[in-house]
């Protein structure tokens, strides 16, 4: 045998924090050496906030080692661009992070990669939908691969009860990239101990998945299919509502119905519906023929249910406590029944968060006296608490605070956020009254609301702003014209965070820029500064 018309097969793993690419690896090389293969892996660890994964990186000589005469293959320690035979990752952002640095051929390098994201720091930071569009990324991917096989390993471990280590594991073996027999893959798992099973469920998922060449088309039409209504959503929608409404809206409808009755309670639910049929009279009214397919009426059913489950201390409390919640982290932790699972929350509710469960009176008080003191240069108020939520204290804590909804009607935020509901629909109702898109580009502004904090506070900000100053306020030769410069600034509001856009958006159409908000300036001395009296002497 001769070695030098021989070179090892080159694989690269990229998987993120957790995922168990250590394992894998360890899994691989040990499978090499059981089967009578050289092997060799290295790996590079991957830096803190999402800037990339960690890589590991294997050769596996695919002659036995009998067959060598006594000769040993000299393996590279790091790969090499464009020079990989297979290229396994567990996310698509960090797949296509590795094309873009070359590391694979179109003539040389199969590509197997999850469908699956996980959000970057970047796209998280975005006001609106930051996500990155997943269709360039799967057409660089493959086009620069001899062949693709993507599929989403996180939702197959997940439906498995195992870890997505796993699912790679059974891509690689289905490929047949590797000389090694499928019952040394399952042999090595077996070895694993604990959690075998579940392993092999998952092994075997992802064998049959790459095993039969399923063509990059599933995946495509996978991503673009909708997914169905629920049965539970669809059962659950009463008679009446589904008699009102009509059925373009009864999905939205369903969602929005369900998530008030568990936020506040039936008299909420009914003040949702209310509210969304005012929106479906003003939309028959101005579409009577329905050829807009009451669109205006559906994204207010989203929007509109969104809002109005606003965020807060009780809230969060509610879906601490849930028994779901708690379900979902055992089975997240695979916690069995003899195993002993220990849940600390972090909390850190500040004076807005307290006073809005406080009339309005008390609240101006207690919001008033926390701006003086970051007027005086401290902090905001701010009480940190961990709670052990596998506690009885602590369960019993969650659960006291959750059972506030009574209060939460009687609070100031409460009365606040209905106030600026009742704005933007009866916005969304005039709108639409004049021109269907003028209010369906009102109605769209909802998405504006979103996140708690500052954030939250910013987005109401920018759609009163909108609703005052482009719905109502600057002139406009059409309701077209005016419908047109609305969705500018909700589309320049969503992509800028610090709002320049939105206020050259803005002043482009007449309307004034939003308001400069007084901020604290606070000093700082300087800790390399040396005292007076250290200077004079």
């Amino acid at each position: 045998m001769n070695m030098n018309q021989q070179k090892p097969i080159t694989l690269l793993i990229c998987a993120l924090g957790g995922e168990g690419g250590g394992v894998l690896t360890e899994w691989l090389v040990d499978i090499a050496r059981a089967s009578g293969y050289a092997a060799q892996s290295t790996s590079i660890p991957g830096v803190a906030q999402r800037t990339g994964a960690t890589t590991y990186y294997l050769e596996v000589f695919p002659v036995p080692l009998a067959d060598l005469g006594g000769k040993r293959p000299v393996f590279s320690l790091n790969p090499v661009p464009g020079a990989l035979d297979g290229l396994i990752s567990s996310e698509l952002l960090e797949t296509a992070r590795q094309v873009g640095n070359g590391m694979a051929s179109p003539q040389r390098t199969l590509v197997i990669s999850s469908s699956s994201r996980t959000l970057t720091t970047a796209e998280r930071m975005v006001p609106g939908d930051g996500r990155t569009d997943p269709a360039p990324l799967l057409q660089a991917i493959g086009a620069q691969s001899r062949a693709t096989q993507v599929f989403d390993m996180g939702e197959m471990a997940k439906n498995c009860g195992t870890v997505v280590s796993a699912v790679m594991l059974g891509a690689i073996a289905g490929s047949g990239l590797l000389p090694f027999s499928r019952q040394a893959y399952e042999d090595a798992i077996r070895h694993g101990g604990r959690g075998a099973e579940a392993s092999l469920r998952g092994f075997d998922r992802a064998f049959a998945q790459v095993n039969i060449q399923q063509a990059q088309t599933a995946l495509v039409s996978r991503l673009l299919s909708e997914q169905e209504l629920p049965a539970s959503i669809i059962q659950g929608l009463e008679a009446d509502l589904s008699h009102i409404f009509p059925a373009p809206v009864h999905e939205m409808l369903g969602l929005g119905h369900a998530r008030m009755l568990e936020y506040q309670g039936p008299d909420y639910a009914d003040l949702y519906v209310e509210r969304l049929q005012q929106v479906l009279r003003a939309e028959q009214e101005a579409d009577p023929a329905a050829a807009q397919g009451y669109a205006t009426t559906r994204e207010m059913a989203r929007w509109l249910a969104l809002w109005m489950a606003f965020d807060d201390i009780v809230r969060v409390a509610d879906l601490k406590s849930s028994a779901s919640r708690w379900q979902r982290v055992s089975g997240e932790v695979k916690a069995g029944a003899d195993d002993l699972l220990q849940v600390y929350d972090h909390f850190k509710p500040g004076a807005p968060e307290f006073a809005a469960l406080l009339p309005v009176k008390l609240a101006a008080h207690v919001t008033r006296w926390d701006r003086q003191r970051v007027a005086r240069g401290k902090a905001p108020w701010a009480l940190p608490l961990k709670i052990g939520t596998h506690s009885v204290f602590g369960m019993l804590s969650l659960r006291l605070l959750a059972s506030l909804k009574w209060l939460r009607v009687r609070g100031s935020r409460f009365a606040t956020e209905q106030s600026l509901i009742e704005q933007w629909l009866s916005g969304v109702v005039r709108g639409t009254q004049t021109h269907w898109q003028l209010g369906h580009e009102i109605a769209l502004c909802g998405r504006l609301i979103k996140g708690y904090g500052s954030t939250n506070e910013r987005g109401k900000d920018n759609l009163m702003h909108v609703l005052q100053h482009l719905a109502t306020g600057a002139t406009f030769a059409s309701n077209d014209l005016r419908a047109a410069a609305i969705a500018q600034a909700r589309e320049a509001a969503l992509a800028d965070e610090a709002g320049k856009a939105l206020d050259q958006t803005l002043e482009q159409h007449g309307a004034p820029a939003r308001p400069v908000k007084a901020q604290p300036i606070r000093w700082m001395e300087n800790p390399h500064r040396k005292p007076r009296a250290a200077r004079a002497s």
